[in-house]
């Protein structure tokens, strides 16, 4: 009941079978009545007697065809003899009933989570320069790669967790943009973060903990035997330049299904192959936010505008295109039930070209208040 009272108290409604047998205890945690039922040893074919025969994870094909010999419950199969049963319902279902009561065995295969890779060092005496914690670095990552590659695995974040003699701990953590094996190239990604290690008086123990890891097989080579050009592997220099700008300043974009053009893009893996983008034409710079314009001039409902000022600078328009007509998504919001968004592209005097909307169809007012602002930059 204590587990049951757990789930109450987050809104789950739970419901816990403790039976002899598996198949047993599903049909009643999924079936059954009561919040919690205890089935005695032995008192299985009781137990689930009266519940539906889906209860016994039967296939589609068995359910219909026991809703078509009118078996309501497994009570009915019970008494019936096994080769007849199994001509209606097939083999596998006379399977799951001898499981359920018990009389065919149905092991458990447990989880057993994988044990972290982890690598550990203890030098003879405390170090602290530059040199020595790159090379007692480069011997752990050596390490850590032989286990790896014996799990058939490859790094994706490492974590270098430094002990110094005060007992303090210090955290040095370093990510890839995919699974690999590349002891050089881990160790060059420590190399550009050593200056951040601050070993006080000295550290005396060093450990390497693979937090994340993928499988990774083994990698066919292009270009050395058949004389076609290698493409090249763009991994390790996103990698070196996340470890020098950062992780966050490294991304590409991709699409994201909405028909506002602030939400339809996302940022993904840079070495991600987004696809799926809209045909709409879409300007290369999109402002994070769309910025007003004033001293608009243009013609109603559907024309471009010919003039207007952006962050105080007057635009003369020589050409422009659209509307293309955008609605606001209404099961985000109340606010964007009515809303209509009218986006034209226009080619200034300069050649200068922009991607800007006005607010409303410029029929109904309801659907905005005829504001123009400007959302994105071509070229």
């Amino acid at each position: 009941m204590t587990r049951v009272r757990f789930c109450q108290r987050f809104g789950y409604t739970a419901r816990v079978a403790v039976a002899g047998t598996p198949g047993a205890a599903h049909a009643l945690a999924r079936y059954g009545r009561e919040a919690v039922t205890l089935v005695p040893g032995g008192g299985e074919a009781q137990a689930i007697s009266a519940l539906p025969p889906a209860a016994l994870r039967l296939s589609a094909e068995a359910i219909a065809a026991a809703q078509r010999f009118g078996f309501d419950r497994i009570a009915d199969l019970l008494p019936l003899p096994r080769g007849p049963l199994a001509r209606r319902l097939g083999l596998a279902s006379v399977r799951r009933l001898d499981e359920a009561l018990g009389r065919m065995a149905e092991p458990i295969v447990p989880v057993v989570p994988e044990e972290t890779p982890l690598i550990e060092r203890r030098p003879l005496e405390p170090i602290g320069t530059a040199d020595a914690i790159e090379h007692v670095i480069a011997d752990l990552v050596a390490d850590m790669i032989l286990l790896l590659q014996g799990r058939g695995h490859g790094a994706r974040t490492l974590v270098l967790l430094l002990e110094r003699i005060d007992g303090s701990e210090q955290r040095l953590a370093i990510g890839t943009a995919c699974a690999t094996r590349d002891a050089a190239h881990l160790a060059r990604l420590f190399h550009l973060r050593i200056e951040r290690i601050d070993p006080g008086d000295g550290i005396e123990t060093m450990r390497l903990v693979a937090t994340r890891t993928d499988p990774l097989g083994a990698i066919a080579v292009v270009g050395d035997l058949t004389g076609a050009e290698a493409t090249p592997d763009i991994a390790t220099l996103v990698d070196q330049i996340a470890g020098r700008v950062g992780e966050a300043a490294s991304f590409t974009t991709a699409p994201v299904e909405s028909d506002m053009p602030e939400r339809a893009v996302r940022r993904a893996s840079p070495l991600a192959s987004p696809t799926g983008w809209p045909a709409w034409r879409r300007p290369v710079r999109l402002l994070q936010r769309p910025e007003p314009l004033s001293s608009v001039l243009a013609l109603l409902p559907d024309a471009p505008p010919r003039r207007f000022t952006w962050r105080g600078k007057v635009h003369a328009v020589v050409a422009g295109d659209g509307p293309e007509r955008i609605h606001g998504e209404w099961w985000r919001r109340d606010g964007e039930v009515w809303a209509v968004r009218d986006y034209f592209r226009v080619e200034d005097d300069t050649g200068a070209r922009f991607w800007l909307f006005r607010r409303g169809d410029g029929v109904e007012p309801a659907t905005g208040d005829l504001s123009w602002y400007l959302h994105g930059l071509f070229g």
